[in-house]
């Protein structure tokens, strides 16, 4: 009888030390897991940004784009609408030269 008892005892301290070892081997692998976790989540918010970073610049460059072809649409519309005729150009350009060769106004 004494063998049995010491034999459950024994039994009992094994599975004691058992499941005090399984339970450091969980922790151990559950701070690896928060660890690995940890390093994803950086990962994915760093191409997260570089992602958002790449789109806003891309953006910036049709705003760009979009911006410089309604200036220029801009330009040809007031070029269109200022057309002088003939005649008031060429007094223009006369006007212009008599001043800068120093002949004053007319």
């Amino acid at each position: 009888m004494r063998e049995t008892i010491q034999r459950v005892m024994a039994a009992e301290d094994e599975a004691r030390r058992l499941v005090e070892a399984a339970q450091r081997d969980s922790e151990v692998l559950l701070a690896d897991c928060r660890r690995r976790a940890q390093v994803l989540v950086e990962d994915v918010q760093r191409e997260a940004r570089l992602a958002a970073a790449e789109m806003l610049e891309v953006a910036a460059r049709a705003a760009q784009a979009e911006r410089e072809q309604r200036i220029r649409r801009a330009a040809a519309d007031i070029e269109a609408s200022i057309r002088l005729d003939e005649r008031v150009a060429r007094e223009a350009v006369d006007a212009i030269v008599r001043h800068l060769s120093g002949r004053g106004a007319p």
